[in-house]
């Protein structure tokens, strides 16, 4: 592992060492105190992330909240996330959410046991994690095994994480990045674009019936809260534009 072989240069080279990744300077910090000096005097100066090209698509990367620039808008992605979502009352809320997907992939196993092939429990889990989100993001099953759509959405967005996490070249030589000799640059934009197809046929949907004042039983969703979100309009912005709430979303999936 990189991290476990650049720790072992520590007994040679120090605390602080500092590494040139293809043409991109790398600084390693292993040990603890040395970290807490970087993290207490200079975590503004260090607080940006390096960015790698496929999550520069659509300008993903400036709406995670693990990748976006310290700022105004990061500074509202925060308190979306710590205040309207990951708290202990709306985490609660989520329960029947949760129990009724596991109760769903049961059902689509006890399914696949009436046929003679073997059964991908793994690829059933996976479902079932990606229908448990967008029942929180949406209040809605967003894959289903007999679905064209959901699987759609499925494949797109197993191909946008599989291109955001395969080592590409143009990280490690930025002057590359144009050429996209692996074509995952390609790839990321393709499967973003139909994810975003589709997410957005969603998000124009609730806006329609918030539009035409149809009322609803179901609890607050992630998608309720970006849509409700108002900022002071001082140092943040005051409103979500359609798009951001497109990419959240899309990222909230990821996530």
């Amino acid at each position: 592992m990189p991290h476990r072989n650049i720790a072992k240069m520590k007994e040679k080279y120090g605390p602080v060492i500092g590494l040139k990744v293809g043409a991109v300077r790398t600084v390693a910090i292993t040990s603890a105190q040395t970290a807490a000096v970087l993290f207490k005097k200079y975590d503004l100066d260090f607080a940006d992330r390096a960015i790698v090209d496929c999550m520069k698509c659509h300008d993903l990367h400036k709406t995670i909240l693990g990748l976006a620039p310290y700022g105004s808008f990061w500074r509202v992605l925060k308190r979306i996330y710590t205040v309207d979502m990951l708290v202990v009352n709306r985490l609660n809320e989520t329960e029947p959410i949760r129990r009724k997907c596991v109760d769903q992939m049961l059902g689509w196993i006890d399914k696949e046991t009436l046929s003679s092939h073997p059964i991908d429990v793994g690829r059933f889990m996976y479902l079932t994690s990606f229908n448990m989100i967008g029942s929180l993001v949406f209040s809605r099953d967003l894959v289903d095994p007999n679905s064209k759509e959901g699987s759609e959405f499925f494949e797109a967005m197993n191909e946008l994480v599989e291109c955001a996490a395969k080592p590409n070249m143009s990280d490690a030589f930025p002057w590359l990045s144009r050429l996209d000799i692996q074509g995952l640059r390609r790839r990321m934009n393709r499967a973003t674009v139909e994810a975003l197809r589709i997410v957005s046929g969603y998000v124009k949907e609730r806006l329609e019936e918030i539009s035409k004042g149809a009322e609803h039983n179901r609890p607050k969703d992630f998608l309720d809260v970006l849509i409700e979100f108002e900022g002071d309009g001082k140092d943040e912005l005051t409103k979500l534009s359609e798009h951001e709430i497109n990419i959240l979303v899309l990222i909230r999936e990821i996530e």
